[in-house]
């Protein structure tokens, strides 16, 4: 596999989660940001999934059942596009060692496989990496799913973990992509040996870029949360905890898989949020650094989520 380091201003914009109760380690990566959008000059576009009590899907919202919370203050929304668009999925797949253990890399491919089902060819763009302690482009972003089909079997587990580091550096690759609604897909047992980042700063990064991260962790039936078979209540560590922080924060979502229909329902699930975004631009904050977001709907009844934050340069 090819080498990927993360570049240096990547690791110079590390941000950690602006939550009251931030961490020394995110409070000290504050100090250190590299500020994104200039006062004045450049809009925040934020992408915004709505649901029900019963988790379905809000379609039909209009602009001004939005509000934008930044730093507490409303802002006043500039551009809103309700519009089912297409999507950018850069899809990574963990082909670290652990991955070996109970065919997990095979369910893996085949939830790959089921996302792909949902994307349309033509229309959607997609891409797949994969890593261990590297990064590697196994194909490049491409909207005929045959070119992808195929390079899922070049994929095979050795190695450490650094999950943290490839999430990061993919969702720099996917920012890049022209479509406004766009992921990185983990398919991961959420083990995470050698990375240099922390769940937190990967969570920063992503957040302060829009680009929504979901990982959907495949798990033997002992380790799933709510199965008869499972030994244990709660999700197995670190999707308790750091994983399940990370998506949230992003804007994305965590969902665990012991069987197919798992695998199915997630990639309806998350295709179906990408396609169905509110995107929402405001005009930056003037105080440069880290301003936390919160979007809100006027019917409270209504779950939204989106990012957690951006980064705000000084006024030119």
């Amino acid at each position: 596999m090819r080498v990927v380091t993360l570049l240096a201003a990547l690791l110079s914009g590390v941000i950690g989660l602006a939550a009251p109760a931030a961490s020394q380690e995110q409070r000290g990566a504050l100090q250190t940001i590299t500020p994104t959008f200039r006062s004045g000059v450049e809009m925040v576009m934020v992408a915004a999934v709505v649901r029900d009590q019963k988790g379905r899907l809000v379609r039909a919202l209009k602009r001004e059942q939005f509000q934008v919370l930044d730093r507490g203050e409303i802002r006043q929304i500039k551009e809103f596009r309700p519009d089912a668009a297409p999507v950018s999925v850069a899809m990574l797949f963990d082909a670290s060692g652990s991955m070996s253990i109970a065919s997990k890399v095979e369910a893996a491919k085949q939830a790959a496989d089921d996302i792909l089902a949902w994307l349309e060819v033509g229309r959607d763009e997609f891409a797949l990496f994969a890593f261990d302690t590297r990064l590697e482009e196994v194909q490049a972003f491409s909207s005929q799913q045959s070119d992808l089909r195929g390079k899922l079997n070049e994929v095979a587990p050795f190695g450490m973990t650094s999950l943290h580091d490839a999430i990061a550096e993919t969702a720099r690759r996917v920012a890049a992509r022209g479509n406004a609604h766009r992921a990185v897909v983990v398919l991961t047992d959420g083990i995470d040996t050698s990375s240099r980042l922390t769940a937190a700063q990967v969570a920063g990064i992503a957040s302060a870029i829009d680009v929504p991260v979901y990982i959907l962790a495949v798990v033997s039936p002992l380790d799933h949360p709510g199965l008869a078979a499972s030994l244990t209540a709660n999700p197995p560590s670190p999707l308790a905890g750091d994983l399940a922080s990370l998506a949230a924060w992003t804007g994305g979502g965590l969902f665990i898989s012991s069987k197919a229909e798992d695998s199915l329902m997630a990639a309806r699930e998350i295709v179906s949020e990408l396609r169905h975004q509110y995107l929402i631009a405001f005009e930056p904050g003037r105080q440069p650094g880290w301003h936390p977001l919160e979007i809100r709907v006027r019917d409270r009844k209504l779950m939204v989520r989106a990012r957690s934050g951006y980064v705000a340069a000084a006024p030119r």
